[in-house]
């Protein structure tokens, strides 16, 4: 039987401070994962799960998702877009975004927050949705720390008792994936235009008044791409084909060369590394497990490891990156070896020979 048509809300109106400085020229759903904008893989994800219309919650440099995406043609989907003048919180920016849905009150509508990279199944979320006639259903995954996430417990029946924001000791390691599926009456009884939190405000409501709140587990891919670290690995994924996606171009591997990227011989490009759009990397070069934005030069020479390379950067030869961010335009010169979890900003340059450990330059 063939499924009905879906609608989705995403959620892509935050400044992803802690992508910076990548994030100080595009939002963080607009940078290049794996040869597109991350954006895409959801869009295209969402397109293959049976959503029809999206409508895109906009905050932050709001006219670049409607110049990357227009209508949604693309992938065949038909995309609209609420702007909030004023952050509104993760409840606040649902209900807003609730004003272009064209479903009924007990229609299902799932929303993603923009920053998560999932494989799980998404009408099998719904379909559960719909069988408990559930007012909210939670995507579920297990991590390691659920100490930073919002902790989730279930009971036996995977009704959920409680949801517990990035509580110091959680009494389960199922945590908040990002992913829900609301009936629409239920997104309707947000306050318009007001600032509210679904993980603090909105789902305990709903559990304290006796409604069914449900969780989904699932152990499918799943990444919070809301750091650098966790940005490169995600890009990397979807290049390896660890994390399925139908927006990647080409056929991906150990390394992905978009159009005009240059490559010398000798260089050697490995871990899922993306060149992007006209960039350069000389010979004797390695790229491992990276990112080179578009028009970025990494030099003969130069090792860039687990490390983001921003639009027009140069790295020159010699030079060393682990684990490192470097914003556009910036000047990595010969003899520079940079430390784990430094940050480059934009236009900044590093003269040769110097070395920096700072977090910070």
């Amino acid at each position: 039987m063939p499924r009905e048509p879906l609608e989705a809300i995403m959620l892509v109106g935050g400044k992803g401070t802690r992508l910076r400085p990548l994030t100080l020229s595009a939002p963080k759903p607009l940078l290049p994962t794996a040869g597109v904008p991350f954006l895409a893989h959801q869009l295209a994800r969402a397109a293959e799960c049976g959503v029809t219309h999206v409508v895109l919650a906009t905050s932050y440099r709001a006219e670049m998702f409607t110049e990357a995406f227009g209508d949604g043609a693309a992938f065949g989907l038909s995309i609209d877009y609420v702007h909030e003048s004023e952050p509104l919180g993760t409840g606040g920016g649902i209900r807003n975004a609730a004003s272009r849905l064209r479903c009924g009150p007990d229609d299902p509508i799932v929303v993603l927050n923009g920053d998560i990279l999932s494989a799980h199944d998404v009408p099998a979320q719904v379909d559960l949705h719909r069988k408990m006639e559930a007012a909210v259903t939670l995507h579920l995954v297990e991590v390691a720390d659920p100490s930073r996430y919002g902790c989730v417990p279930t009971d036996a029946g995977g009704r959920v008792t409680a949801f517990l924001e990035k509580t110091p000791n959680p009494v389960t390691n199922r945590v908040n994936a990002g992913c829900y599926v609301f009936r629409r009456s239920v997104i309707d009884q947000i306050p318009v235009g007001e600032v509210v939190s679904v993980e603090h405000q909105t789902f305990p409501a709903l559990i304290a008044a006796g409604a069914v709140v449900m969780g989904y587990p699932e152990s499918a891919y799943w990444l919070d791409v809301g750091t650098p670290e966790a940005f490169v690995r995600g890009s990397c994924d979807l290049v390896l084909g660890y994390m399925p996606s139908p927006a990647v171009p080409g056929s991906g591997g150990e390394s992905l060369l978009l159009a005009g990227a240059e490559v010398a011989a000798g260089a050697r490009l490995t871990g899922g590394s993306v060149v992007g759009a006209g960039a350069v990397v000389g010979a004797g070069a390695v790229v491992h497990g990276s990112v080179v934005f578009d028009e970025a030069v990494v030099e003969g020479g130069a090792v860039v490891t687990d490390s983001i390379v921003g639009r027009c950067a140069t790295i020159a030869e010699g030079a060393v990156l682990d684990g490192v961010v470097i914003g556009d335009g910036a000047f990595v010169g010969p003899g520079n070896e940079l430390a784990r979890g430094m940050r480059v900003w934009p236009a900044v340059r590093l003269e040769p020979t110097s070395v920096r450990f700072s977090s910070d330059a």
